[in-house]
């Protein structure tokens, strides 16, 4: 008999969007919500997988956590490579197992690519080479990712333009898969549909552009004043470099250009998280069944959340 799909609760919103307080808010212990602690989260934040990487990626505070469970952050440590496909398993296991605790399982982040696969699962392309995947480590290693990247550009413009030019996970896997298949990554079909596995209530929040600014400049500078240098610093000492991948975050990246000036390098941090907001809406086009509405308008946002959570009958014993 085919099981019945799992309910899931997916918001997309970018960083500093208001997204913690939007949760706890809606299902936190302390709320006033009729659905208070029915929930638990599973992040949908390609940086916060990374032990050690906590200011810099705004990761739940003990509150936050104590408020509502929060399942795939603090994973690996930042000289491990976690991809799109290690964080769609990842939040498989983890909807699973919230569901049959009889708990709604949310994914809410800002990675619209990890959110996007999420919902429709990810491309028929073909299996890691190891022989092939070895062979571009050691000429990253020799050649470095900007060139890599030019490579990219010139065999698969589309996929360059998808792929961030420091994410050398990516860069080197659809690299690896023109070499394995003699076709550019962006010829593999990307699936249309939801997956069948879950019944989700998709929301993508928005905010006017310079208020959303306002709030990324905001989140930079608490940051640095919450003890972000320090974090790196002790992230260094550790022995994690620019190469290591957690390292390649925004809010981390940035202290590995050699720029000693601190408001030049919060100003460079906050140019680049700017960039980065406007860049992750592209991902969560033409989702089917998501509702895009403002992140400030919470009535609305808790009518669809509610009346979902009603049908799919959350909290009742």
């Amino acid at each position: 008999m085919r099981r019945a799909p799992c309910p899931v609760v997916v918001i997309f919103a970018p960083t500093a969007c208001g997204k913690t307080a939007l949760t706890r808010t809606l299902f936190g212990k302390s709320s006033l919500s009729p659905f208070k602690g029915c929930a638990e989260v599973v992040s949908a934040d390609s940086q916060a997988v990374y032990r050690g990487l906590s200011i810099g990626t705004a990761k739940p505070d003990f509150a936050d956590l104590q408020d509502i469970p929060h399942h795939v952050i603090d994973v690996v440590e930042p000289s491990v490579q976690f991809g799109v496909g290690e964080f769609v398993e990842a939040a498989d296991r983890a909807c699973e197992e919230i569901w049959s605790r009889g708990k709604l399982p949310l994914v809410i982040g800002g990675s619209g690519f990890y959110v996007r696969s999420f919902l429709l699962g990810l491309p028929a392309t073909p299996q890691g080479d190891p022989s092939v995947h070895e062979r571009l480590c050691v000429r990253l290693k020799n050649e470095g990712l900007p060139l890599l990247y030019e490579e990219l550009r010139r065999i698969d413009a589309a996929s360059a333009r998808a792929i961030n030019c420091h994410d050398s996970y990516r860069v080197l896997r659809a690299l690896e898969v023109y070499e394995c298949s003699g076709k550019p990554l962006s010829s593999f079909e990307m699936p249309s549909a939801v997956r069948s596995r879950y019944d989700c209530c998709t929301l993508v929040l928005t905010r006017d552009r310079m208020d959303l600014y306002g709030r990324i400049d905001a989140r930079v500078d608490a940051m640095f004043e919450n003890g972000l240098a320090d974090e790196v610093r002790a992230l260094k000492a550790a022995g994690y470099t620019a190469h290591s991948p957690g390292m390649k975050a925004i809010g981390y990246r940035e202290f590995f250009l050699g720029l000693s000036d601190e408001q030049i390098l919060r100003q460079r941090i906050k140019k680049n998280s700017r960039r980065y907001a406007k860049k992750q809406y592209t991902f969560m086009r033409d989702i089917p069944g998501a509702t895009t509405l403002p992140a400030c308008d919470l009535k609305k946002i808790s009518e669809i959340v509610f009346s979902f959570c009603r049908n799919h009958h959350v909290g009742e014993v």
